[in-house]
């Protein structure tokens, strides 16, 4: 083989040791695991993340984008960051809700498989290959870093403490929510139109600023719960800002539109009473 063709090898790698991790973490819950394999799992699910969003960017640097890879990424995040945290939550905090448990944890990976479904229409749908300032929907990394940074944080606040009962309910709901945004039109911004310029600068220095505030005031394992919600609490209120500059935009071409025919009726009105006053003159 040429050199040169086993460039197109090492994208895949990365994407094939994402899988790697979340099969790890699926084995890690297999039985009867406890805390430390929980956080062991979750972290698993982490380094998945490190190898998922590296392997876009070495197919760009060595130009060796395809779709063969796009598609394997697809299959790898369906592992890694659906059915692996489907199987983390559940037997973490919801396998003692019964059925109910189980509906959830389902929901979770099923939505992620529908969500890097509708991903990959939109990638060979549109020009930019499914790039662009925004995602559609959560995308399944992000929420599967969500459930992952809740269980690390839980474990390294409690010292590997047993689950209590109290809050399996705040992580039915959690799970229940990152499912819905999956699935939703909700969008979420992908930063790769970020440039570096003084207002950049300043919200990134916020951003690590609060994270030090948190590690040294609460816990450091709490800096990734509170990036993970700021972000799901920011695209949420960036959507509504867009719906709502979308129904003031609608509301002035519909009043735009009134206005144009309430003229032209007055216009028709002025020439029918002309002709009128012409008949009579006639």
């Amino acid at each position: 083989m040429r050199p040169h063709k086993l460039m197109f090898v090492l994208p895949n790698l990365f994407t094939v040791s994402s899988i790697l991790c979340g099969f790890y973490a699926m084995i890690l819950c297999a039985g009867q695991p406890g805390p430390a394999q929980f956080n062991q799992a979750a972290l698993s699910i982490l380094f998945a993340m490190f190898f998922d969003g590296f392997d876009g960017r070495v197919a760009r640097l060595t130009k060796t984008q395809s779709d063969f890879g796009m598609q394997l990424d697809s299959l790898a995040d369906v592992i890694s960051f659906g059915a692996a945290p489907g199987l983390l939550v559940y037997k973490w905090a919801l396998e003692p809700l019964g059925f109910l448990g189980l509906f959830l944890s389902f929901a979770f990976a099923a939505c992620g498989a529908l969500r890097l479904a509708r991903f990959n229409v939109i990638a060979m749908r549109s020009p930019q290959g499914g790039g662009g300032s925004f995602f559609v929907g959560l995308p399944i990394p992000l929420a599967a870093g969500v459930l992952v940074s809740m269980i690390i944080a839980h474990h390294a606040a409690t010292g590997g403490e047993v689950l209590e009962g109290s809050v399996r309910g705040p992580v039915a709901v959690a799970a229940t929510l990152l499912a819905l945004l999956m699935v939703s039109t909700v969008r979420y911004r992908t930063f790769k139109d970020l440039r570096l310029s003084r207002r950049s600068a300043f919200i990134l220095l916020l951003v690590l600023a609060s994270g030090v505030v948190i590690g040294t005031r609460f816990h450091p394992a709490y800096v990734l719960v509170a990036y993970s919600f700021a972000y799901l609490a920011f695209g949420l209120v960036e959507s509504a800002f867009l719906v709502r500059n979308r129904l003031v935009a609608r509301k002035v071409r519909t009043g735009a539109g009134v206005a144009t025919v309430l003229e032209e009726e007055a216009e028709d009105d002025e020439l029918d009473d002309e002709d009128e006053d012409e008949q009579k003159v006639a």
